[in-house]
C-alpha cells in the first residue's frame, strides 16, 4: 500500500454511475453540513479554498452558505463538475468547479488557504504525487483536511454506517457491495498515509481515527 503508483487508474464517474452516487450521497447531507461547519471555524473571511474532487459539489455548497470564501472544486469526472455547477447555481452559491487532475492541478504555486478532499483520496491512481500537489497549491501555514475510508474499518461498522444513509434495499445492497469489495480494497490505513505522506513536506501532521475513516490534518 505504500506505492507511490497504483496500478489501477484512477478514473473519475462519469454518466448514469455519477449520477447515482450524486442521488445515494444527497442522503447523507449532514455530513456535508458538519465537515463544512468544522472547516468554516477555522477559516478567515475571503479565505480562498480548494475542494479536490467534489463530486457533486455537497461540501463546497455547504461551506458557502458559511462565510464568504472564495471557493474552487477540482474533479476528474466531467459529469461531476457539471452536476455541481447546476446544484451551486440552484443554491445560489457562488464558486468555481473545474476538470481537472488531483495529481496535476491546474494552479500555480500558493493559491490556496484551506484544502478539503472527502473520501476521494484512496481513489487517486498517483497518491504521492496528489499529496506534493496539494502542498504545492497552498499558501505557507496552509492547511488541508483529508477523510477518507480506514481499510482497517471492520466490517459491521460498515454495515452500520450503510444502514443509516436511509437508502432503500436495493442502494443499500449495492453500497455494501461496493464498500466490501471495492473501496475497502483501495482505501489506506494509518500506517499507509504515514509512509506516503513521509514522500511529501507538510510541516505538521495529524491523523485521527474516528468510525470507519481518517481524518488527515496536514499544515505547510
Amino acid at each position: 500500500m505504500s506505492a507511490a503508483v497504483k496500478a489501477y487508474k484512477g478514473l473519475g464517474m462519469e454518466g448514469l454511475v455519477a449520477k447515482w452516487y450524486a442521488k445515494n450521497t444527497a442522503k447523507s447531507m449532514n455530513n456535508f453540513r458538519s465537515d463544512a461547519r468544522r472547516v468554516a471555524a477555522l477559516l478567515a473571511s475571503g479565505a480562498k479554498v480548494l475542494e479536490v474532487a467534489p463530486g457533486p459539489g455537497y461540501f463546497s455548497i455547504e461551506l458557502a452558505k458559511l462565510g464568504g470564501y472564495q471557493i474552487v472544486g477540482l474533479d476528474i469526472s466531467r459529469t461531476f463538475v457539471e452536476i455541481a455547477q447546476r446544484n451551486a447555481k440552484q443554491a445560489g452559491a457562488a464558486m468555481e468547479f473545474r476538470v481537472g487532475s488531483a495529481s496535476d492541478m491546474p494552479f500555480e504555486s500558493g493559491q490556496f488557504d484551506f484544502l478539503f478532499c472527502r473520501a476521494a483520496f484512496k481513489n487517486f491512481s498517483e497518491p504521492v504525487k496528489a499529496l506534493q500537489e496539494m502542498h504545492r497549491v497552498l499558501k505557507p501555514g496552509g492547511r488541508a483536511l483529508i477523510v477518507d475510508l480506514s481499510r482497517d474499518a471492520p466490517l459491521a461498522s460498515i454495515d452500520g454506517e450503510v444502514g443509516q444513509m436511509g437508502l432503500g434495499f436495493l442502494s443499500a445492497l449495492s453500497t455494501r457491495l461496493i464498500f466490501r469489495f471495492v473501496l475497502l480494497k483501495r482505501a489506506y490505513a494509518k500506517s499507509d498515509f504515514e509512509r506516503l505522506l513521509a514522500q511529501a513536506q507538510f510541516r505538521s501532521v495529524e491523523i485521527a481515527e474516528h468510525g470507519i475513516g481518517l481524518d488527515i490534518w496536514l499544515q505547510k
